[in-house]
């Protein structure tokens, strides 16, 4: 059975149209009452559970059919809309990814309308206002809901390049003042049928829902973003780029300041689930200096406030910075100053 088909199996299995607390509260289709508020949906399942999916059937030109998996019992939700209708500005407590299984499907994002195709895929962050457009085309969707906890461990997989890994990571660092979608095309059929049988492992297991369940869906939405990697391509404006490098850029220097005590490249590897390079090359866009450089850039200028403002010795000084040979400190303290820490101390005294 393919993904169009068993997406509408999974919908139409339950003649059951008692729709359960949590999935109730999660209004599935709220239309607008308000062009100038938003809504934040929250995620309807226990804290355990890391993944959900929300399946749609849009037919007959006025009639939503949906469900959500996994739900015990399963249920089948129906409601008619006019065409045209638009639903209540919104946003997510969880990153929301929706693929076009057949059909066309139309959201508002950030103020853009755009039109999304069979294959395509569209990644939104927790913050990202966006609202359907419920036209009279019939649509087959599936959206994946998933957590801070999953994301992390995409990112720890380290499977993805480096603008999707910098959207994951401004996602996962809730940077409410940036807002953000990625829009992924297939790059050829090919991509679409390996999205298609993905995602249809994905949906029995997560139909399935049991003490195995956790583990093949995280490996499967790994599969997921692997291919979005591999076989989709997506662009960023210059502006969001820029941004989200100068956001990161000021993550990555204020934990350099909190450890540099101990701090390696290594450190901010494990941290923000990058590979070594990206430290050199973000750091040196930001600040003219490579990660070494710019480490011993932010040393020497905690040395200098200790000096200034503490009584502690110069032996302790350089350790507190995370110089453990003295001698190197005086060494580029010296080049740095043209004078000893000694002398620094005493004449800005």
């Amino acid at each position: 059975m393919d993904l169009k088909n068993f997406t509408k199996h999974l919908i139409y299995q339950s003649a059951n149209t008692q729709i359960p607390d949590n999935f109730s509260r999660f209004q599935i289709l709220h239309p607008e009452y308000s062009a100038h508020e938003s809504v934040v949906k929250t995620y309807p399942l226990p804290e355990n559970e890391h993944l959900f999916s929300l399946l749609w059937d849009i037919h007959d030109g006025h009639m939503l059919s949906a469900t959500i998996l996994p739900s015990q019992p399963s249920f089948l939700y129906e409601k008619e809309f006019t065409p045209g209708m638009r639903t209540q500005m919104h946003s997510h407590e969880y990153l929301e990814l929706f693929y076009i299984i057949d059909g066309e499907y139309r959201q508002k994002i950030l103020g853009n309308e755009f039109t999304f195709h069979r294959g395509e895929v569209c990644l939104i962050d927790k913050n990202c206002l966006h609202q359907e457009i419920m036209e009279g085309t019939s649509a087959t969707l599936l959206f994946l809901g998933i957590t801070n906890v999953m994301f992390q461990d995409i990112m720890k997989r380290q499977i993805t390049t480096e603008r999707i890994s910098s959207f994951l990571k401004m996602a996962l660092m809730e940077q409410k003042s940036l807002q953000q979608y990625l829009h992924f095309l297939p790059q050829a059929e090919e991509a679409v049928s390996q999205m298609d049988e993905t995602m249809t492992s994905l949906l029995l297991e997560l139909q399935r829902h049991d003490e195995a369940s956790p583990i093949i869906c995280r490996g499967l939405l790994l599969r997921i973003f692997r291919i979005l990697n591999t076989q989709y391509e997506f662009s960023l404006s210059k502006k969001l780029r820029q941004k989200m490098n100068w956001i990161l850029y000021e993550e990555i220097s204020d934990y350099m300041k909190q450890h540099m005590k101990n701090i390696s490249i290594r450190m901010l590897c494990e941290e923000f689930h990058f590979q070594e390079d990206y430290f050199n090359r973000l750091l040196k866009n930001r600040t003219g200096m490579t990660y070494t450089e710019y480490l011993q850039h932010l040393r020497l200028q905690k040395a200098e406030e200790l000096l200034l403002h503490t009584r502690l010795t110069i032996d302790a000084i350089a350790a507190e910075v995370g110089y453990k040979n003295k001698g190197y400190f005086y060494k580029i303290f010296t080049e740095r100053h043209r004078m000893t820490p000694a002398q620094f101390r005493k004449e800005s005294c």
